[in-house]
């Protein structure tokens, strides 16, 4: 117990070691910055420490023929990798051909073998290359995607994926082929102005360097590290808190938004955002927690579902103290299948749950006090995620029932089950309501996963939506994640930030 707690807490004083030496630098993530090609005007890098966000300006000739002169901020990496970020011009600019974006190449020299997914300052996107050291820029990719303000550029092997959206909008994904770079690469942001004379200015939001899950990873036997991450609803800023080795899963924000609770190796941890410290909760013989644990809406009790050696690891459902003041009290009873906790309702008499009974999963409540169980659904697919609204009236929860995994609500009786989202291209998991009973988050997997499935390890999006449906769910989170991202509640109780795991193998 003492090595797992005392490991987290190692890994975290590594990441906040390694931030701490490049934020003197003003580098956050990245290691160092030049001016490739030697351009008369320098360019410059600022890094705000509180927003996370990177102001670059940058001067330059052009990225183009068989030199080029930018600035670059940047690291070096090995391997596979995935590089994301929001982007955004400042000002008018002076050239239509100014260039903003990620850039990857072999070597710091101006005329180095590189790939760079770049947004021009007249709207055009484009995937460019250069194959050899002092070779021409052969050839360009562009996109359908017009002025986009989301850009990721991700490498497997020897080809490169170019991903673009306005904010809020699917990925549109440009494919490159065949550009054999060495597996030793610099990754990094970089701003051209297309004039020698002038330096233009960029800001880079929720940047992120991914390196993703091995080719043969297997699911619950291999894992990769984790952010814990938080962002602003409105305005999708996000921040990462500190950097794991460890799979952490599924954070709830409790005690008037000073703490998160989360879920790794089967133990539950607080974070205190005061002083980033991390405390192990006790739960007694509960060792073997999964990600699905629940507060209630007063945060008197603690929901979680153990996996009981009693009952041969099926998993249980107990409640306990929040503060691990009190040995873990049973719940569900043996033999009868494995539960799922997800919501405890407002007047904290009733636990709600998925629950393999009868040979599938389907939501069944609970009463605390008595243990006497009750079926909610019933149907012959999956019925998963489910969560009481603040007021208690509704349970929302998804179901693969029509197809696709889609958002659902019904009564807190059961009854009027009906669809929200009608999606093709997402499948819908874990709605989360917000505290002030106007939003609902969720996660959304790609339509390829398979049915009643939401793995590790993916690209996935978390998607907003308003509880009176009166718009349709809009995307605030590109993310590499999902299982364990947003599993549980995890709004801020003044219904402005939610927190989330994504997931990174540094």
């Amino acid at each position: 117990m003492k090595r797992l707690f005392f490991g987290i807490l190692f890994f975290t004083f590594l990441v906040a070691t390694s931030q701490t030496s490049n934020q003197m630098n003003n580098y956050g993530i990245f290691e160092n910055q030049t001016n490739v090609g030697d351009p008369i005007n320098k360019g410059t890098i600022d890094y705000n420490n509180e927003t996370q966000e990177y102001t670059i300006t940058g001067s330059g000739i052009n990225v183009w023929g068989a030199n080029d002169q930018f600035q670059y901020l940047y690291k070096s990496i090995q391997g596979d990798f995935i590089l994301r970020a929001r982007v955004k011009f400042i000002g008018d600019g002076v050239d239509p051909h100014r260039k903003i974006g990620w850039m990857i190449r072999n070597n710091l020299s101006s005329n180095s073998p590189e790939v760079h997914a770049s947004i021009h300052g007249d709207g055009l996107t484009s995937l460019q290359y250069r194959k050899t050291n002092g070779g021409e820029t052969e050839q360009i990719v562009e996109s359908e995607d017009k002025m986009p303000d989301v850009v990721q550029l991700e490498r497997r092997g020897n080809d490169y994926y170019m991903s673009t959206a306005k904010f809020g909008d699917p990925l549109i994904t440009t494919k490159l082929e065949g550009v054999n770079l060495r597996n030793e690469v610099f990754v990094g942001l970089y701003v051209c102005s297309h004039n020698e004379n002038v330096i233009e200015k960029a800001v880079f939001s929720n940047v992120r360097i991914i390196k993703p899950n091995a080719s043969d990873f297997q699911p619950y036997r291999d894992y990769i590290g984790s952010y814990m991450e938080t962002m602003n609803v409105e305005t999708g800023l996000r921040k990462t808190l500190f950097y794991s080795a460890h799979s952490i899963q599924a954070p709830n924000w409790v005690n008037n938004d000073k703490e998160l609770v989360y879920n790794s190796n089967g133990f539950l941890y607080r974070y205190h955002f005061e002083n980033g410290e991390v405390q192990q909760i006790n739960s007694g013989f509960a060792i073997n927690n999964n990600n699905d644990h629940i507060f209630s809406f007063d945060e008197s009790i603690l929901g979680i579902s153990h996996h009981n050696q009693d009952d041969e690891g099926t998993s249980s459902i107990y409640i306990m103290d929040p503060k691990g003041d009190s040995i873990p009290r049973k719940i569900t009873h043996d033999g009868v299948g494995a539960s799922y906790l997800h919501g405890i309702s407002p007047d904290n008499k009733t636990m709600i749950y998925t629950a393999n009974r009868n040979e599938k999963y389907d939501i069944y409540g609970i009463d605390i006090e008595t243990r006497k169980e009750f079926q909610l659904t019933d149907t012959k697919d999956l019925d998963d995620g489910s969560e009481y609204s603040p007021d208690g009236k509704y349970i929302y929860f998804n179901s693969n029932r029509t197809g696709n995994m889609q958002l659902w609500r019904m009564k807190a009786n059961g009854k009027k089950q009906e669809q929200l989202t009608f999606d093709e291209d997402f499948k819908d998991w874990f709605p989360h309501v917000s505290p002030d009973g106007k939003w609902i988050v969720f996660i959304s997997f790609p339509p390829t996963i398979a049915f009643g499935d939401h793995p590790f390890y993916e690209h996935c999006t978390l998607r907003l939506m308003p509880t009176d449906l009166s718009s349709k769910p809009k995307i605030i989170a590109y993310i590499y994640g999902g299982q364990g991202t947003i599993n549980v509640p995890s709004w801020s109780k003044d219904s402005k930030h939610i927190s989330f795991v994504t997931n990174t193998n540094l």
